[in-house]
């Protein structure tokens, strides 16, 4: 599955490492690179780390709306925590959105200017959800509006509108960020997998491609693949689909259902139109196929003139009380920064994270994160909070109890299709793909959960924190640093049931 924005590119080429610099941003998305930006223009030395190639995970696979018009983001948050720290939220993501859209007007980055609405899709549920985020955004702020009538082809009671919002190609961003981080003196670097960091009177980033000294380190990869502040813990991981077509007349609007299930909907040049939703917890359902297909349903139903040219998916993480997790991290003796739990909604968050984190090691602060950084968590947090681990404990239960019933047999599973059995005592995941089989270890090297077989992408996903693998074992994205190992499949002389 390849993202629309993603399939026509070539990666981008690398620039060596260095050994030596001020500061290491990980991740070259869009966080990562504002933020490596932002510092190489203030005269410091940056090398941006990337494990696979820039745009490889989330920036390059969203939808990338640029709205502060976020579903149904602010009555659930005025429900967790008082409205002062959602307001500084609204700040920074404002923030956000116009340093992003002046980068475009500045750099050419084509872009659309387009309202955004979150709609009632039924007279229920989703009316209540939706007139209540109107409600909440007038609250905030927010220059909100209600209609009755959308110029859309599909079931709707109603909508919040905000005007004024824009949508763009994520990648081409990423373009115009890398080529001026590099007039800048900075450099990306990758094929460079973080798998540590020795700390000293300077942290030094151990990665595939070598060790690089620096003062500050920025960890900007969806979730933090250093465990020092234990944030996999406080982050549930979610994974969604998208489908590109051909369209003569898509809506110019970017609307989002509120409630469920999730339908996602913007154009693009071309003309196209992009239809996306589904979202579920990663490792957590019966078929990620499934999803997809229901996106296809649901688009032939609306827009039967649509003609399908590409299918993805990407993850995002969510914090127990809604909000990003943006500043130093725990134990990282001020050297160590963080930002993830975007849930959905990077193209703002992730620049005001970078906002937010470059001017704290240039020895700013930004007046919008004061209120967000002193917050506490409110009852109804810490109770998300303890349903986030608990579900953990619960999946760590049943994968093991799973591979202690399914002895593997002889043989390999069919063309697409992974299993996940025991070989002797040994968990072990094998699968088929391209004609090819193989066996991995089962056990998710984060923290042992028994990884899934996702049959949309032909990945082992493990349902714990979100780490997921390709079918060999290679390392695609969460808080695992560590491939899985291969594993022999013996002959069992197991008698299954």
């Amino acid at each position: 599955m390849t993202s629309l924005w993603r399939a026509p590119r070539a990666p981008m080429t690398s620039d060596d490492p260095v050994e030596r610099c001020d500061d290491v941003v990980v991740g070259a998305g869009i966080t990562g690179l504002v933020t490596a930006l932002l510092l190489a223009r203030a005269g410091r030395e940056v090398v941006v780390l990337e494990a696979r190639d820039v745009g490889a995970v989330t920036t390059g696979h969203s939808t990338a709306k640029v709205s502060l018009l976020q579903g149904t983001r602010y009555s659930q948050l005025l429900r967790r925590q008082s409205e002062e720290v959602v307001a500084g939220y609204v700040a920074g993501n404002r923030e956000g959105r116009d340093w992003l859209l002046r980068y475009c007007e500045e750099h050419d980055v084509p872009h659309q200017v387009r309202p955004a609405v979150t709609y009632a899709a039924d007279p229920g549920r989703g009316l209540d959800l939706a007139r209540a985020e109107l409600e909440a955004a007038s609250r905030l702020g927010l220059p909100v509006r209600w209609t009755e009538d959308l110029p859309v082809p599909f079931e709707h009671v109603g909508g919040v509108v905000l005007d004024d919002q824009a949508q763009l190609d994520p990648m081409d961003l990423l373009d115009a960020l890398v080529e001026d981080l590099r007039a800048h003196g900075g450099r990306v670097v990758t094929g460079a997998r973080v798998t540590g960091m020795g700390q000293s009177l300077r942290p030094v980033v151990r990665h595939t491609r070598g060790a690089t000294r620096c003062d500050q380190v920025v960890l900007a990869t969806g979730t933090p693949v250093l465990d020092r502040g234990g944030y996999f813990a406080k982050l549930s991981a979610s994974r969604s689909y998208a489908l590109a077509f051909d369209h003569p007349t898509p809506p110019e609007l970017m609307l989002i259902s509120a409630g469920g299930p999730t339908r996602s909907v913007r154009d693009a040049p071309g003309p196209r139109l992009l239809v996306g939703g589904e979202s579920h917890p990663v490792g957590r359902t019966r078929s990620e196929r499934g999803h997809v297909d229901r996106l296809r349903e649901w688009t032939a139903t609306h827009f039967p003139d649509a003609v399908e040219t590409h299918a993805w998916s990407a993850q995002d993480y969510r914090s127990h009380d809604g909000f990003p997790f943006v500043g130093a991290m725990p134990r990282g003796l001020g050297h160590v920064h963080v930002a993830t739990g975007f849930d959905k909604w990077g193209m703002t968050n992730g620049v005001a994270a970078a906002l937010d984190i470059s001017a704290s090691i240039l020895g700013g602060q930004m007046p919008w994160s004061r209120p967000i950084h002193r917050r506490i968590s409110r009852p109804q947090a810490v109770a998300a909070l303890v349903g986030i681990n608990a579900r953990v404990a619960m999946g760590i239960v049943t994968g093991a109890a799973e591979v202690v019933l399914h002895p593997l047999r002889p043989g390999s599973p069919a063309e697409g299709a992974g299993e996940v059995g025991r070989a002797g005592a040994v968990p072990v995941a094998r699968s088929t793909v391209d004609g090819r089989s193989c066996a991995v270890s089962a056990l998710c090297t984060h923290l042992g959960g028994v990884v899934e077989w996702n049959d949309a992408e032909s990945t082992w996903d493990c349902p714990l924190h979100g780490s997921r693998f390709t079918a060999t074992g290679e390392v695609l994205e969460g808080p695992a640093a560590r491939d899985l190992p291969p594993r022999p499949v013996r002959r069992t002389r197991d008698v299954g049931p």
